[in-house]
């Protein structure tokens, strides 16, 4: 890994205003590619706004208009965007999609495969984990439900994603966020030696839902390195430092501290976890 600059954009998205939601997200991307900013990620379906009983009503395909909007803000900055979106599918329940747009103008996604107990009835869940790259770094997408399952991450990681960019949707009543994210997103870190870089929609989205906003990156090795809950929309801009996880992963140093615990696995012991109970 080199040296990389993201950004977290937590955002306002108004349910079935997708024009004044992208209008959102190119005034950010904006302010990103003014700060030299690398990779920018926006929250969780923040194109359409984050329903689960309306999303198929401006569920979208890729490619599709709001996908090739992304791909041309990522063309115009530079940047790597990240921008979360309802995508078609076949079943008429839709892909809980994160768009990852490239400055060449591709677009590749990521589909959430872990949906929570009230997104089941209304979503379709992806089936694989797909790990991106730029020439500084490989990362890969948790979409919000995703960061409980420690498995996803450790798949990433052996996969090379140094980065994992986690996307959420997480309302006011969900619970205080930095509290929640802080008992688990430091684990995952530090357990897969990756950057964990989280933000969440925040405000009123017009149809009764409020979210709590939050951005949030943690090291490898589980250390808090930049964070923003003010409940406001904001844009927390990070340098990663990618001494750390050069250290764990290129095992430039002899001491235990620095282990990359997942070479130490012994998988012929791990049936169970497979096992459908």
């Amino acid at each position: 890994m080199e040296k990389i600059r993201i950004a977290l954009a937590q955002v306002r998205s108004e349910t079935g205003r997708v024009r004044e939601n992208m209008e959102k997200i190119a005034l950010f991307a904006g302010q990103a590619a003014a700060q030299k900013v690398d990779i920018i990620c926006f929250p969780e379906m923040c194109i359409q706004g984050y329903s689960c009983t309306k999303a198929h009503l401006t569920a979208e395909p890729v490619p599709g208009e709001s996908s090739q909007a992304v791909a041309g803000l990522a063309r115009e900055t530079g940047m790597v965007i990240l921008a979360g979106m309802a995508e078609k599918s076949g079943s008429g329940k839709p892909f809980v999609t994160q768009l990852v747009a490239f400055p060449d103008g591709a677009v590749q996604k990521y589909r959430k495969t872990h949906l929570g107990k009230s997104e089941r009835s209304y979503f379709t869940a992806g089936e694989d984990f797909p790990v991106f790259a730029v020439d500084r770094a490989g990362f890969g997408v948790q979409i919000c439900w995703d960061l409980h399952f420690p498995e996803v991450t450790a798949i990433y990681s052996l996969k090379n994603a140094e980065i994992i960019f986690a996307p959420h949707a997480s309302p006011v009543i969900a619970g205080d966020r930095r509290d929640i994210w802080l008992k688990y997103l430091p684990a995952r870190a530090y357990d897969n030696a990756v950057y964990i870089a989280a933000c969440n929609l925040v405000g009123d989205d017009g149809d009764g839902q409020v979210f709590c906003g939050g951005a949030l990156v943690v090291d490898p090795k589980g250390n808090v390195v930049a964070e923003s809950f003010r409940n406001r929309e904001e844009l927390l801009v990070v340098d990663l430092d990618p001494a750390l996880i050069n250290k764990i992963r290129q095992k430039e140093s002899g001491s235990m501290r620095y282990s990359f615990y997942l070479e130490n696995r012994r998988p012929e012991l791990y049936e169970e976890l497979v096992k459908k109970g």
